[in-house]
């Protein structure tokens, strides 16, 4: 397994973090077919090849992903993805 590991520091108020999670989840939903569920402020997300978290905190944003050999070519665009929805989401909070 490839591991992706983003933690992200933010000033959001806890609903609008909770929605800029829900929003990157939304994303990668479309783009990489992946489903996803919440348990309390943790985001669990899984698809065939991958599965992980992302955990909403009072000033972090914590993103895990592990990714299976036949997603680890897609690593970088699925890091990059990530970043740059967290960047757009936390810079508009």
């Amino acid at each position: 397994m490839s591991a992706i590991e983003i933690t992200r520091h933010h000033t959001l108020d806890h609903h609008a973090a909770r929605e800029a999670a829900e929003s990157l989840a939304r994303d990668l939903a479309q783009r990489f077919d992946v489903d996803y569920a919440w348990q309390g402020d943790t985001l669990r997300f899984k698809r065939s090849g991958a599965s992980g978290q992302l955990v909403v905190g009072p000033t972090v944003i914590e993103v895990s992903l592990s990714l299976g050999l036949l997603l680890r070519p897609l690593k970088g665009r699925i890091e990059q993805e990530i970043h740059r929805h967290l960047d757009h989401l936390i810079e508009k909070g």
